[in-house]
């Protein structure tokens, strides 16, 4: 990268002084006698230092470039009385000129700048034969001129091109990344109103069993249960309610009167699906344990994701659900025999997206991909402490 600057930054001046260099010892080089010019030689050092020299800026103003370097050579055409056609220096540098216009000038400057320059000589080499080429024969140099100015110009627009797929691509990874961040943006917000949901329920219960506290006082038995159930509701609710002031609430459009769904719905979910068309087995592993109502909420959304994710994309003909309940996590298993591909977004929320969402609020993790032998598989591990 650091050649590459330097590159660009002196490559056209180092270049501008070996054509320098190299067209003034070919000149100087000469015996006086084998050289008319009109004026003496310093005229014709000068010329050749015109169309030399400007290659320093060949890039930044190409056009000037090219009319100084043609004006001082048909000037020199008339000038010099005898010669054997152009110096080879001279002829590469003049190559380099009109390859430069084509390459680095705008659109509609360049065909205008490389047509009076071609003009120019073409018609110095009319009116001087032998000017631009040893034997005097036509066409001359100026074909070989044009043709460089056309593959410049064919490199402009090829590299124009790049730069074009270069700036889509570019734009389009934006895009992507705003619609993947209002995706996490939206189920953050849907997130948060379900743990709402959970809190206000949760709190609804302690009321009830706190108005019902003054009636149970001549039953100390259950007196004391109705505390425990207080207490057990209330530590949950605290748990939800940090968890849910962590992330972005949206504006609720309508709020549940009731509790959100848990696992103990996930028998009724499978049945909708199995109605669907999809045969769906749930196995369960391990002795099942009270779940806070936050991680019960997000296993049941999980597996309605992925099963959705499979009936809707993966033209799978059996899937599998296995539940494992042990001390410390609640391990989550959505199998299936399809194409193995999961879709990023459906119509029940955002897929993947919403996944990884729900398990990182708990502390778990999510891993989702293709199974050995065709299929995919979403393995999910919701941590049951106090994660919060």
């Amino acid at each position: 990268m650091r050649v590459r600057v330097l590159l660009d930054r002196w490559g056209d001046a180092v270049l501008a002084l070996v054509f320098v260099i190299s067209t003034q010892i070919d000149l100087w080089g000469h015996e006086p006698s084998t050289l008319r010019v009109v004026g003496g030689r310093g005229v014709l050092a000068a010329l050749l230092l015109l169309v030399t020299l400007p290659l320093a800026v060949r890039r930044r103003i190409p056009a000037v470039t090219l009319l100084t370097a043609a004006g001082a050579l048909v000037l020199g055409a008339f000038l010099v009385s005898h010669s054997k056609g152009l110096p080879i220096g001279v002829f590469l540098a003049m190559l380099l000129a009109f390859y430069s216009v084509g390459a680095h000038c705008d659109d509609r400057r360049s065909p205008i700048v490389g047509a009076v320059a071609v003009l120019a000589i073409a018609a110095a080499d009319l009116a001087r034969p032998g000017t631009f080429s040893a034997s005097g024969t036509r066409p001359s140099a100026w074909l070989a001129f044009a043709i460089a100015w056309l593959v410049g110009r064919d490199l402009r627009r090829r590299r124009q091109r790049v730069t074009d797929l270069e700036d889509r691509a570019e734009r389009l990874e934006r895009e992507r990344e705003e619609k993947a961040q209002v995706a996490v943006a939206e189920e953050r917000g849907r997130i948060a109103r379900e743990l709402h949901d959970v809190i206000a329920h949760g709190v609804s219960v302690i009321v009830a069993q706190a108005r019902a506290g003054p009636h149970l006082v001549a039953e100390p038995e259950r007196v004391a249960s109705v505390f425990r159930a207080i207490e057990s509701s209330g530590r949950d609710a605290l748990v939800e309610l940090r968890r849910l002031l962590g992330i972005l609430r949206s504006e609720d459009e309508q709020l549940a009167i009731g509790p959100q769904p848990g696992l103990d719905s996930l028998q009724s979910l499978i049945e909708q699906v199995r109605a669907s068309g999809l045969p769906v087995r749930l196995r369960v592993e391990g002795d099942p344990v009270h779940l806070p109502a936050g991680v019960d909420l997000s296993a049941y959304r999980i597996v309605q994701e992925a099963l959705t994710n499979v009936v809707k994309h993966a033209s799978a003909t059996s899937a599998e659900v296995v539940l494992c309940f042990g001390a410390r996590a609640l391990e989550l298993d959505v199998l299936d025999d399809g194409l193995g591909a999961a879709a990023s977004v459906n119509g029940g929320g955002h897929g993947l997206i919403g996944m990884r969402e729900r398990v990182a609020l708990y502390g778990g993790t999510i891993e989702t991909g293709p199974r050995i032998g065709g299929g995919y598989a979403v393995h999910a591990r919701l941590p049951l402490g106090d994660t919060s």
